[in-house]
């Protein structure tokens, strides 16, 4: 439905197309057409937009994280407001994404000071000029000889340390970020990975291009001449549109991709290679969300032997990889089944078994049917399964060495007998 506002711009325009053929000014006509081909409600919404000039800290935006970590207004106390001002939905998103940043800045403090995790650069001999990303590993991530953790968020505007941007800015810190379990994991004797896989390019503004001249050869006028005719043109076109629109014009913007890391799959298996499998941890278990999962499937269909014989366990949390897409081996299926669990959005109670769509790891109910709570829902029961495929690893690993010393012992005591 149409604002005001928009109701009364196109009022006008209409008025002022059914004036024009009196004019007989084939300019203005075509000007006019021209507009009236390219405009949209949104290019109508940004004619009395105020600046799109945001605070650069929490301080600035007038907002708090308290006690509980919920994010509250300095002065009046209240949760975050996204309409800030109302029928201004794009000037309403770019001060929710400039908020959304600070909040990112303000999770990797918290990584550092908080759960004294440290910064490592990537790609590992990154030079000056390129770009570069990083993740955050605990003190003994490389060195754990017992266990290691591994988190992997799911894709978009989340960075290190989130699962999920809207939680932490409409919920709490504890629902949409990865600190409950990196607290729990050192508290239950794990090395920690914290993975950043949306970091993936460089954001750079894109240089102006230069305004076209007409060719000399269509035209037998001086170029001087030409030229500032042109400009007038030019000049009186701008000018006649931005009586009918003002829109705030953004940079444009090119991506440089980061080495080997130029996307979610890409990070993975760059970590896996340079990080995870040179840890020390015997066992490696795995938390990864939504399209974490998806990645994490395409690390075995590159990397399965290794996978296999390092991770105990993985699990999802309403992964949306897809086994048959992704052109996973039955052996990849079959591991699946034994060794994963997804946690899914669902109304059913927590862990619920769900019926699988696919034959590979079992499913169960996250307890909530909002897709980004499923991490911090089922954050017990991970832990709890984890502890679980631990303990029947290490007794069928006993189980293993006693074969194993007692066929041993067998085989000598008969090559004894027959001495």
């Amino acid at each position: 439905m149409l604002t005001r506002p928009c109701t009364f711009i196109l009022f006008i325009l209409w008025i002022t197309m059914a004036q024009i053929p009196g004019q007989e000014d084939k300019e203005k006509t075509t000007a006019l057409k021209d507009l009236l081909s390219r405009i949209d409600l949104d290019e109508l919404m940004k004619k009395d937009e105020p600046p799109l000039t945001f605070p650069k800290t929490l301080e600035e935006f007038e907002y708090t994280f308290n006690e509980q970590g919920q994010l509250r207004h300095t002065t009046t106390g209240e949760a975050f407001v996204f309409n800030a001002r109302e029928d201004l939905h794009r000037w309403n998103q770019k001060r929710y994404e400039a908020l959304g940043e600070i909040v990112t800045q303000y999770v990797y403090e918290l990584l550092e000071k908080k759960c004294n995790m440290t910064k490592v650069i990537l790609p590992v001999d990154v030079t000056e000029e390129e770009p570069r990303s990083f993740i955050y590993l605990s003190a003994d991530a490389m060195s754990n000889p017992a266990k290691l953790l591994v988190l992997i968020q799911g894709g978009g505007v989340v960075r290190a340390g989130q699962w999920a941007r809207r939680l932490i800015i409409n919920q709490d810190l504890d629902s949409g970020t990865q600190i409950p379990f990196i607290t729990r994991a050192k508290e239950e004797g794990y090395g920690v990975m914290v993975l950043n896989p949306n970091e993936n390019h460089l954001e750079v503004e894109r240089p102006a291009k230069p305004t076209p001249l007409p060719s000399s050869e269509a035209s037998d006028e001086p170029a001087e001449k030409r030229e500032c005719k042109h400009d007038r043109e030019s000049k009186k076109k701008r000018d006649f549109y931005e009586k009918y629109r003002n829109p705030q014009k953004e940079s444009e913007t090119e991506q440089i991709p980061i080495r080997e890391n130029g996307s979610p799959e890409e990070h993975l298996l760059y970590v896996w290679d340079h990080f995870v499998s040179n840890a020390a941890a015997r066992n490696v278990f795995i938390v990864a969300h939504s399209y974490g999962g998806l990645s994490l499937v395409e690390l075995m269909c590159q990397r399965e032997a290794q996978v296999k014989d390092r991770v105990c366990a993985v699990a999802m949390t309403d992964s949306v990889h897809n086994i048959w897409h992704q052109d996973a081996s039955k052996s990849i299926q079959e591991w699946l089944q034994q060794h994963c669990r997804n946690w899914v959005s669902s109304p059913e109670p927590l862990d619920t078994p769900v019926e699988p769509m696919l034959p590979d790891c079992p499913r169960l109910s996250a307890g909530t049917e909002r897709h980004e709570l499923t991490s911090w829902r089922s954050f017990n029961s991970i832990f709890q399964f984890f502890s679980k495929a631990l303990q029947t690893g290490d007794e069928y690993e006993e189980s293993s060495n006693t074969v194993t010393t007692r066929s041993s012992h067998r085989t000598k005591h008969e090559h004894n007998h027959d001495d």
